[in-house]
């Protein structure tokens, strides 16, 4: 009997010397008021901004405004699960999303939570949402190019990587179009493409998804989305987590081009927010630091020195104006803060022009430095061209008859230029294909061929090029320049194409 007592006394001195109570400290606070998704918690001490808060039944909120008593916070899941004198939990962690490459090709919200019903996303890296942009030390100049496969684009307003060009324009003008095709025009490079969108319908969203897929494009493509039935909250951070996806493959030395579609209801869901969290309201009712909020998100775009690893991100924000008003609160905020805009006019768009670029309002303020050698050779003389044309076609609708031959061969020229510069959706075209047609313009070798019949000389003569002349392909694709030899023997295959053209 005593030595079951000893046993027992030995098991019970084991068992309290390997006794481990993990004690925690959690902060814990009580809701006071709900309502339109904001809940006002009481108790919450040691929050932190833009910290999650644990609601119960799998609810998250973010901390945003954190009074001197009282902790406002956006409801991240469902606003009625949450209810007045519920208990909340600090969790200690800043908002952050999953990041890796386990996310390309897949359609995820903010959060990282899958949307395309491919399974769960296996990834164990995440990054806070919100990071301080890069200084100025680590950053370089931008040089190289992003080639969109668009005309218009690559030969007046060329994009570098490491740039951020807004894309502006009224609804239905093709801005998101310009952004998809400069996405499909990197597959089977070396760009990871984020599109992230925010506000818009699920059906539209759907058949962006639909459209790269059927391209092969989401191969090399991340699509966030908080659609236009989520809540403020989510629409509010989608963005900044798509730029956290984005600065992961940068870290690496990879480049990314990020697209976010768009940034006007990113600013209504954040002024949506404000304005039930009681912020002060300021002009068109947005809250103070509305700059802000896309300052800090588009600096975040960068390209790297080679010591911070040569990364880059490029962005292409778009904005949405009403009637054509650029001069209104949040376009003029994100004009002064990008490198450049990209502007598509209602009229232009309506009347067949497309991609309906505005030549004249349309910049790059990187300029040639990010425009390819050949692009450079071929497009000098267009941008001045159509400037031209639109100035004298306001006076020419009157007649042309009293007109001097020199006013009509410009009127002659802008008019080419414009025929060649349209383009249909998903039909980006490579380098080498933008300097053939390009070059023929440049040379004057379209000028005999009649408006109606541009379009069908321009894809017979591609054909023709890069199956009588493969190698003037195959130069122009490798040194990405157009040297005299080559120029002299594209001359020589248009010249021969030309007699043979069918329409």
């Amino acid at each position: 009997m005593a030595t079951r007592g000893q046993d027992i006394v030995s098991l019970i001195k084991r068992q309290i010397e390997e006794f481990g109570g993990d004690l925690a400290l959690v902060d814990v606070g009580t809701v006071v008021q709900v309502g339109d998704g904001v809940a006002s918690i009481q108790g919450l001490q040691g929050v932190r901004s833009n910290e999650l808060l644990d609601f119960g039944n799998d609810v998250l909120g973010l901390a945003l405004n954190l009074e001197a008593d009282i902790v406002g916070a956006a409801i991240l899941g469902d606003p009625n699960a949450v209810k007045e004198g519920d208990r909340v939990r600090s969790t200690g962690r800043i908002i952050e999303v999953p990041v890796g490459e386990a996310l390309i090709g897949r359609v995820v919200d903010p959060l990282g939570r899958p949307l395309d019903g491919k399974g769960s996303v296996e990834t164990s890296d995440t990054r806070s949402v919100e990071k301080v942009a890069p200084n100025v030390v680590s950053r370089q100049s931008v040089d190289q190019p992003v080639q969109t496969g668009i005309k218009a684009v690559d030969a007046m307003i060329p994009i570098g990587r490491g740039q951020r060009e807004l894309i502006i324009g009224d609804r239905s003008t093709g801005k998101t179009a310009i952004a998809l095709d400069t996405i499909i025009n990197q597959k089977g490079g070396d760009m990871i493409c984020i599109y992230v969108a925010i506000g818009q319908k699920q059906g539209k969203v759907a058949q962006v998804v639909g459209s790269l897929e059927t391209v092969g494009a989401m191969d090399h493509t991340i699509v966030v989305t908080a659609g236009a039935a989520e809540s403020a909250p989510l629409q509010y951070i989608a963005p900044y987590a798509g730029s956290a996806m984005a600065e992961y493959f940068m870290d690496q030395g990879k480049d990314v081009l990020i697209v976010y579609d768009d940034l006007t209801k990113h600013a209504w869901a954040y002024r949506q927010m404000s304005l039930l969290l009681r912020r002060p309201a300021g002009r068109e009712a947005y809250p103070g630091d509305i700059f802000y909020l896309h300052s800090r998100l588009l600096e975040r775009s960068a390209r790297l020195d080679e010591a911070s690893g040569g990364g880059s991100i490029t962005a292409l924000p778009i904005i949405e104006t009403q009637a054509g008003d650029v001069s209104a609160y949040i376009p003029t905020n994100v004009i002064s803060i990008t490198d450049g805009q990209i502007y598509l006019e209602s009229e232009l768009f309506n009347s067949g022009i497309r991609p309906a670029v505005n030549v004249g309002l349309s910049v790059s303020r990187v300029g040639g430095a990010a425009q390819t050698r050949a692009i450079r050779k071929v497009a000098g003389q267009l941008r001045q061209a159509l400037a031209q044309y639109r100035e004298l076609a306001t006076f020419a609708q009157f007649g042309t008859a009293d007109l001097d031959a020199g006013t009509r061969a410009q009127l002659a020229r802008g008019q080419l230029a414009t025929e060649v510069l349209k383009q249909a959706q998903y039909v980006p075209l490579s380098l080498a294909d933008e300097v053939v047609v390009l070059f023929a313009v440049n040379e004057g070798l379209m000028e005999d061929i009649e408006m109606d019949k541009v379009a069908a000389f321009q894809e017979q003569l591609l054909r023709y090029v890069s199956s009588t002349n493969p190698e003037i392909i195959k130069s122009i694709t490798e040194t990405k320049d157009i040297s005299d030899e080559v120029s002299a023997s594209l001359s020589k295959a248009i010249n021969d194409f030309k007699p043979t053209f069918n329409p």
